[in-house]
């Protein structure tokens, strides 16, 4: 059995490396070097596991796992500058990565349960993920991006009674459209000079130019030749965005999630290779 427990926490950071010249710092951190602070409103997500306790019912006392992320994390971070208030982060860039990897040390156990996995949101469309089932913690960054586009669900190996059955007011021949969300997440090792598993800018460039500028208010039945002979749903164009991708982000692509709207939610990972 696996619970969660959400806390929240802000405090200031930057990317700037006194001993490098501003060159070098722009070389290393891109848009984000800079000597000053800036700040984010973070999310962390903690998730523990453990088997149900028959006195109490429960896994675990969700008052201690509270308790203890207060009095471990959010006490030693909020309202400070990880920079200069907090270790390592005087000598280790302060990113999601490192910071990630900082609160795993902090909290083992929270509450006498094991922990299983953390999610640290630095914006609502930007966290990254230490998952700590097996031998080896996965850790991932998701990025978040979005495109409108139009279609029109037709199958053409079914009649068009059948389409009109099956797909109801989404077979309107005039089409209908989305506000699509998707999130491009990427593994791999990290660089040991940032601690960062990507440059940001090149993931951003590259969802950019293979997914964004490709679909974004476009018909896809019409304009799109991956789906002259298929029916645009949003799994044919998740999986055709998992292949556009694949081999070009600057890392590993572990998952890519499809929001076509707030209650239908797509996903394709490397498990579906």
């Amino acid at each position: 059995m696996r619970l969660t427990r959400v806390a929240r926490f802000s405090c200031g950071h930057r990317f700037w490396d006194p001993s490098l010249t501003p060159e070098e710092n722009t070389r290393r951190f891109g848009i984000y070097a800079s000597p000053y602070n800036h700040g984010h409103n973070y999310e962390l997500h903690v998730t523990v596991e453990g088997d149900i306790q028959p006195t109490t019912g429960m896994v675990v006392n969700i008052r201690k796992v509270k308790e203890d992320i207060e009095r471990e994390i959010v006490q030693v971070l909020d309202r400070k500058s990880l920079n200069d208030e907090v270790e390592p982060f005087d000598r280790v860039p302060p990113n999601l990565e490192n910071l990630i990897r900082w609160i795993a040390e902090r909290i083992p156990a929270p509450g006498g349960a094991k922990l299983r996995r953390l999610r640290l949101y630095e914006m609502y469309d930007f966290y990254s993920e230490l998952d700590l089932y097996g031998e080896a913690p996965m850790l991932t960054l998701t990025r978040g991006y979005h495109f409108s586009a139009s279609h029109r669900l037709h199958s053409p190996h079914l009649s068009d009674e059948e389409n009109q059955a099956l797909f109801g007011p989404c077979n309107n021949p005039h089409g209908h459209g989305h506000n699509y969300e998707l999130e491009v997440t990427i593994g791999g090792d990290a660089d040991p000079k940032t601690g960062m598993l990507v440059d940001i800018d090149e993931l951003d460039a590259v969802v950019q130019r293979e997914v964004v500028e490709r679909y974004d208010h476009r018909n896809l039945n019409v304009e799109l030749p991956e789906f002259q002979n298929q029916n645009p749903t949003s799994e044919m164009l998740l999986r055709e965005i998992w292949k556009r991708l694949r081999d070009k982000v600057p890392a590993r692509l572990v998952r890519v999630v499809l929001r076509e709207t707030p209650r239908n939610v797509f996903e394709y990972s490397e498990e579906n290779e």
